[in-house]
């Protein structure tokens, strides 16, 4: 398990640490005074994220950045409300309510979602239904709507090739070995060989949510899962996806190559794609672990370290490296 539970990752301003004016102007937006915010646990920003209550009984998500000094966020945040408002509507997201642009601040509300984010080791009915969420979205989202296009999506393959190639970099000694597993030198080629071998086999123009994670899914108080935090939506194929979450399934002690292997976007993966997801991602968490501290939560090098091993872990396991 990872060294700091998911629901406890976030390092963030609480409502009162917003500046006043801030909290005056989101209270007037919502017609209503915030009488309780309730901080989001989980995540990596240092933005403000909560769910709000207000007096006369509203509900609602709200994000919140400084223009200033998270310029970055304000951005995602934005990008945020754009996708989600223009996923299909069978997808079972949050929706964006409304945004508002007040004390140097840009602040987004979606829907708030009654429920809580999954526990590790993964409870087999809360993983279920998250794989039947992701199947809908994947579905839905194999022919995007010209709405979410219109957005503009790049493409995976790109994306792999530009920034997750790091097993090539570490060959050609533009980048050190990070902390591996021992058999990782011995591999070293075959590890080039699969992350190369990546870009062809995610380029697609389906598109994906390219950020699925445990800590982006809401189980709600009736059983169902809801998936979160659509910024980084992409072309590329929704096994992808199933992939990047099934390594908590892996951790749990489940048999993540059988669920891999039911699921339905499996049918659109190559016979070594899954593993050439697991060598790039194993090859991004570590080196990216590796470079130590950024701006955002300090558990996120923690994430990036844990995440990296049990992706090496599982490609180890299939193919019997040691």
């Amino acid at each position: 398990m990872p060294a700091v539970p998911y629901a406890s990752t976030a390092v963030r301003p609480s409502w009162a640490d917003l500046p006043a004016d801030l909290r005056a102007a989101i209270s007037a937006r919502l017609g209503s005074q915030v009488v309780w915010a309730t901080t989001a646990g989980g995540g990596f920003t240092r933005g403000f994220a909560a769910v709000v209550d207000t007096a006369d009984g509203q509900r609602v998500f709200v994000k919140a950045a400084s223009l200033s000094t998270q310029r970055h966020l304000t951005d995602w945040y934005a990008r945020e409300v754009a996708v989600t408002a223009a996923l299909p509507a069978t997808v079972p997201a949050a929706r964006p309510r409304w945004t508002l642009t007040a004390a140097g601040h840009y602040v987004i509300c979606l829907d708030a979602i009654e429920g809580n984010m999954p526990d590790l080791p993964w409870r087999p009915a809360e993983l279920d239904a998250t794989l039947a969420a992701w199947a809908v979205a994947a579905d839905a989202l194999r022919e995007p709507p010209k709405e979410l296009v219109a957005v503009g999506l790049p493409w995976l393959s790109d994306l792999v090739r530009s920034d997750l190639s790091w097993w090539r970099e570490i060959t050609a000694g533009r980048e050190a070995m990070p902390q591996a597993p021992p058999w990782v030198e011995k591999q070293l080629d075959d590890l080039v060989a699969l992350e190369a071998a990546l870009p062809g086999y995610v380029h697609t123009d389906a598109a994906t949510h390219c950020d699925l994670r445990l800590d982006n899914v809401i189980i709600d108080t009736a059983g169902a899962a809801h998936l979160c935090d659509w910024t980084w939506v992409c072309f590329g194929p929704a096994w992808w996806d199933t992939a990047s979450l099934l390594l908590t399934a892996y951790a749990s002690g489940l048999d993540a190559d059988a669920l891999f292997a039911a699921h339905p976007t499996a049918q659109d993966a190559p016979p070594e794609g899954l593993d050439a997801a697991l060598a790039a991602l194993g090859g991004y968490m570590l080196t990216r672990a590796e470079a130590g501290p950024t701006g955002a939560s300090p558990h996120l090098v923690s994430h990036q370290r844990w995440t990296g091993e049990v992706a090496l872990a599982w490609l180890a396991s299939r193919r019997g490296w040691a």
